[in-house]
């Protein structure tokens, strides 16, 4: 009976292991509740004035596969180029919600209705994507050539939102 036990859970132990690799579970995780989010982003704006860039703003949470993802797309060779020449990124943990939400309100965002919302900022701290800051919630869904197109205008400076009125 031992050896049976033991037998069920090596196999379990090889399954959750094969699972976790081509299941996405090796995904960036790069929201830590223990960083100083505040001092984080003021260092990036000052190195965004000193470098004439754009800060990207990534709030969300390790728990949330679509923050995960974005972050995994920002790690291929396309993305970290147009990042590196362009903008300064930061992650920002928001835990469920509720965490640092105080550096989203600074530029506008009132509330964090779902994760990762994505800010891009100039250098000054004008929020450049209002509308569409909320809307990445679906990031992983989405194709690497969309989000690439997206990131693009922004760096060249050929998108910037209206803000809406009501």
């Amino acid at each position: 009976m031992l050896r049976v036990l033991a037998f069920v859970l090596l196999g379990l132990v090889a399954a959750s292991s094969a699972f976790a690799g081509e299941g996405g579970h090796n995904e960036p995780r790069p929201y830590h509740a223990e960083r100083d989010a505040a001092q984080d982003v003021d260092d990036a704006f000052e190195r965004a004035k000193l470098r004439g860039n754009r800060v990207l703003l990534v709030m969300g949470a390790n728990w949330c596969h679509d923050s995960r993802g974005l972050a995994a797309k920002f790690e291929k060779p396309q993305f970290q180029s147009l990042i590196d020449l362009n903008y300064e990124l930061v992650y920002v943990d928001v835990g469920m919600r509720d965490r640092n939400i105080d550096i989203a309100q600074r530029y506008g965002i009132e509330s964090i209705v779902g994760t990762p919302t994505v800010l891009v900022l100039t250098a000054d701290g004008v929020l450049l994507n209002r509308d569409t800051a909320p809307t990445w919630r679906n990031a992983d869904s989405r194709s690497d050539e969309e989000t690439l197109t997206y990131f693009t205008a922004f760096a060249r400076g050929d998108m910037i939102e209206r803000r809406s009125e009501n």
